[in-house]
């Protein structure tokens, strides 16, 4: 069974937002004709048993907010509770997700991987309860987020593609090494 994952298609990530990554407007548009006509052909399409999505989902993340960010390792303050930043883009509509993982309370949170249900269930858990063995991962950014759900996908056993065209990264030598990395991991980039 086959998953898509939607990694954070949020206010704050797209353009206008906080911390925003070109083309993610588009993204999320696109994302939504993929949902829009998946939901037109039903339940027993066969492309996706399952679509979950992940929201970065900061309350107080400590050093991974600064008011003075290195763009590495901290950032200026994004997906906070309580705002518009934190819900999803517009352009994703519908979004007909089975579960939403919610990551990075109180920390960093990069991997889709690290994010928990509403009910405390986490995204691995998730998956294999619903007999999940292949993954596709979509979303914003490549670079950061994307590349580090597929890579956890990987270390956590399952068959693992990037949607590339349903992705937009930060920049582009940093997109191009998260491409490369992921697939030495073995991940497939389609």
């Amino acid at each position: 069974m086959r998953a898509l994952i939607v990694v954070d298609v949020q206010n704050d990530f797209c353009e206008g937002g906080s911390l925003p990554v070109e083309g993610g407007a588009r993204v999320a548009a696109d994302i939504a004709a993929v949902l829009h006509a998946r939901s037109q052909r039903g339940p027993d399409a066969g492309d996706y048993a399952q679509v979950v999505a992940t929201k970065d989902h900061h309350v107080d993340p400590g050093d991974h907010w600064s008011a003075e960010p290195d763009f590495e390792s901290s950032w200026p303050v994004h997906c906070e509770v309580g705002t518009d930043g934190v819900a999803f883009h517009p352009n994703l509509d519908p979004q007909p997700f089975d579960a939403v993982f919610l990551k990075g309370d109180h920390a960093a949170a990069y991997s889709g991987f690290e994010g928990r249900t509403d009910d405390g269930t986490s995204l691995v858990d998730w998956l294999q309860g619903h007999a999940v063995t292949e993954v596709d991962v979509c979303g914003l950014a490549t670079d950061h987020c994307v590349r580090a759900t597929a890579l956890d996908a990987v270390t956590e056993g399952f068959s693992v593609r990037v949607l590339r065209d349903l992705c937009a990264g930060v920049a582009p030598a940093t997109t191009d090494a998260a491409l490369t990395e992921m697939a030495a991991a073995g991940v497939t980039l389609a």
